[in-house]
């Protein structure tokens, strides 16, 4: 698949967005399957003594590359299937190797993002975390928690240190397995493309943001006309899986945009 780097109108960004909720609509149920497969994976990995956190970790690249496979085959009218997540490892032993370092060095940064962070709250992150495992938590408990020096800095930087973790590896996976490129390259390719488009992601940014917004207000408004205001909270869960199935949907289209990777066969998507 040739590949060529482009500089985005920063109108795409909206698209992107509208796409991933087309492609989306026309297989709900496999690509809400794909994302609840994975959380299951991760579950169970999770429950691995001290190596189940670092793994869960390490499996968000081959999370990402599995989506924008399915994706790509959607589009094309294939099959949207679990399987795709480990498509991308049956290639040749070069590309296979570099997407297993990529997940390694994601693994390993995010890792030592949470630590930074934890040592600035002064511990208090990591107790949050616990509190919020148990499911229910009591409001005080996690208010005083809240309130706790350093925990507002160390949000702050988590998701400072996050975004520019995110800006080399959004496209790395790809790139490795659609452009046969090495891990530094990838990584140089990716930090690159984001920064040329970067008006396009500042807009897809901000039209999640929109959307989120407009949706819990919209779910408010409708729950308080009904008299039930406690009901809204129980949209959280299926509202979370949607847009988070869909953002995955939606990497597929940052990166033929910003790299024409598949653009030549794409065939268009027409909103539903």
């Amino acid at each position: 698949m040739p590949l060529q780097l482009k500089t985005v109108d920063p109108a795409r960004g909206a698209r992107w967005l509208r796409d991933a909720f087309a492609l989306y609509a026309r297989r709900p149920l496999a690509f809400t399957a794909l994302f609840a497969v994975f959380l299951f994976a991760a579950l169970a990995v999770s429950l691995v003594p001290i190596l189940g956190g670092v793994l869960q970790m390490m499996s968000l690249p081959m999370l990402s590359l599995g989506f924008m496979v399915a994706a790509q085959s959607a589009l094309l009218g294939g099959p949207v299937t679990p399987a795709q997540f480990v498509e991308p490892l049956k290639s040749d032993a070069r590309r296979r190797t570099s997407l297993l370092v990529l997940c390694a060095l994601y693994g390993l940064c995010a890792i030592a993002i949470l630590v930074i962070c934890d040592l600035v709250s002064g511990g208090a992150m990591q107790r949050l975390q616990e509190l919020m495992a148990q499911g229910t938590v009591p409001q005080e408990e996690l208010d005083a928690l809240m309130a706790e020096p350093g925990v507002t800095t160390a949000a702050v930087l988590g998701l400072v240190l996050g975004t520019l973790l995110s800006v080399p590896f959004w496209h790395a996976p790809a790139l490795v397995h659609w452009g046969r490129q090495g891990v530094a390259q990838s990584l140089f390719s990716s930090t690159l493309a984001v920064w040329r488009c970067k008006g396009a992601f500042f807009v897809y940014g901000l039209a999640w943001f929109v959307v989120a917004t407009v949706f819990g207000i919209v779910a408010a408004l409708v729950f308080s006309l009904l008299g039930a205001h406690s009901a809204a909270s129980m949209l959280a869960l299926p509202a979370g899986l949607l847009f988070s199935t869909v953002f995955y949907v939606s990497l597929l289209f940052t990166f033929n945009d910003s790299f024409g990777g598949a653009d030549a066969v794409r065939p268009p998507v027409e909103p539903v």
